[in-house]
């Protein structure tokens, strides 16, 4: 188990998270500052203040994601080359032409770190979600992308896996579990959410790769685990970031997640690391890879001994075994009012059965043991109550995700403390500053909600069959 003693700006906090994949599951690292506006176009903003009070801050405002203007001049770089990439911070040419770029985002002012304890995840610390918006540049005026591929975001939810896929069914009139009762009694009975309130993640990135990134190999770490794991090349696009971090080095030992989509294919890695943090650095050191094809229903009820989704006793890049990305919801989706899908969500390790789990998940990473009826088993699906004050909740943002809560519900992915996890806004066109907080949603209690039916309790062997890719 990993704890550590986070410095913040609300004074000290002694945080506890464990690690993830065929483990016990893993904190999913401190709340990032929402930043600065990120320009489009060409556009870069000159990045925000970062509160302090958390580890692994990275710096406000993003790069641009748009296309690089011909023919101009750099803010305050004086003229720029050719032959960089797009979304490089100061708006980077495009090949073949000079980008009028923008004012270059200074950055922000980083927040205080936590001080790690040793083993195990880095969890703690709440990033400052305000942060000035900068003031951008001109656009630019068409441009050409850089050689090497794209690094945008890939919007979560309803665009990836087939509609009859379990996050896009609306469970408002399902059925309760049996055991629902119970589950939230004890769940409220050892202090509910980790944190101590219902807090927002905004840390993890969904980037896309175009057909130009050439998949390349990587070692396996000790965080990799046959045969649940996928032993094949991964698509690393030029720009990007893991987890928590502000490029592809895996720098606070936390979740490093690196998530890409290319094409059909859906890459989720646990605690990836590149030396140097570029896309082309040696070694690539990576823990367990799931890959997903997002035309296909894994879910689907399937009758022995066809295998369930990858494979039941198998885990993921998430410790439930499933998808990552289909349950992370973002500052485009919340703008627009509209989230129509399940959310992922993490509890503390001594708040999960230990010893089976129920399907969608097709793995436990609370380890063996007894099942106990008042915790929360991988694969549950709880339900915000429809009588939920909507109304109590502070900006419109939080009531979307209230809503989605109550009509899609979230399941429980892995073990941490941050209950909710949201994708990162640097490069959605949306950003999270002025739109939802990592505390808008506080006073949500364990007991506002409920657990509808999981089906059978499956004990946990942890011999993974897996379902070939």
């Amino acid at each position: 188990m990993k704890h550590s003693l986070v410095v913040g700006a609300t004074g000290l906090m002694l945080v506890f998270g464990c690690s993830s994949g065929k483990s016990t599951g893993g904190g999913t690292g401190g709340v990032p500052s929402g930043g600065g506006v990120i320009g489009t176009g060409g556009t870069v903003s000159t990045g925000g203040l970062v509160g302090t009070g958390g580890s692994t801050n990275s710096p406000g405002g993003g790069p641009g994601s748009g296309g690089i203007g011909t023919g101009g001049i750099r803010g305050t770089g004086g003229i720029v080359g050719t032959g960089g990439s797009t979304n490089s911070l100061g708006g980077g040419p495009g090949s073949g032409g000079i980008g009028t770029g923008g004012i270059v985002g200074t950055g922000g002012i980083g927040g205080t770190a936590g001080i790690r304890g040793t083993g195990g995840n880095v969890t703690g610390g709440v990033r400052g979600t305000g942060g000035v918006p900068g003031t951008g540049g001109l656009p630019g005026t068409g441009g050409v992308s850089a050689a090497g591929g794209s690094t945008t975001t890939q919007v979560p939810g309803v665009t990836l896996f087939p509609a009859s896929a379990p996050w896009y069914q609306d469970v408002t009139g399902a059925t309760l579990d049996a055991q629902s009762a119970a589950v939230i009694a004890g769940l409220s009975a050892k202090g509910g959410w980790g944190a101590g309130s219902f807090r927002i993640d905004f840390s993890i990135e969904v980037l896309k790769a175009d057909a130009s990134v050439t998949p390349r190999a990587f070692t396996k770490s000790g965080d990799f685990y046959d045969p649940d794991c996928d032993f094949v090349p991964m698509p690393v696009p030029p720009t990007g970031r893991l987890e928590g971090e502000t490029n592809y080095a895996c720098a606070s030992d936390g979740d490093c997640h690196l998530l890409v989509i290319q094409g059909t294919k859906l890459f989720e890695m646990w605690r990836a690391n590149i030396t140097g943090g570029t896309a082309t650095g040696t070694p690539f050191d990576g823990g367990c890879l799931a890959v997903w094809d997002l035309t296909r229903d894994y879910w689907k009820p399937a009758a022995p001994p066809a295998p369930f989704a990858r494979g039941d006793q198998c885990t993921s890049a998430d410790a439930a075994g499933y998808p990552i990305s289909a349950l992370l919801f973002s500052a485009d989706e919340v703008a627009s009012g509209s989230l129509n899908h399940a959310i992922r969500f993490i509890l503390p390790n001594d708040r999960i059965t230990k010893g089976a789990y129920v399907h969608p998940a097709t793995h436990s990473g609370a380890g063996k043991g007894t099942p106990s009826n008042d915790t929360v088993p991988y694969g549950a699906r709880l339900r915000l109550k429809s009588t939920f004050n909507l109304a109590g909740l502070p900006n419109e943002g939080a009531r979307t995700v209230a809503k989605a809560l109550q009509r899609y519900g979230m399941f429980l992915a892995d073990g941490g403390n941050i209950a909710l996890t949201a994708q990162a806004d640097t490069y959605t066109t949306a950003k999270w500053s002025g739109l939802l907080g990592s505390s808008d949603l506080s006073t949500v209690k364990v007991t506002d909600f409920e657990m509808i039916d999981g089906g059978t309790r499956i004990p946990l062997t942890l011999d993974c069959v897996r379902t070939p890719l």
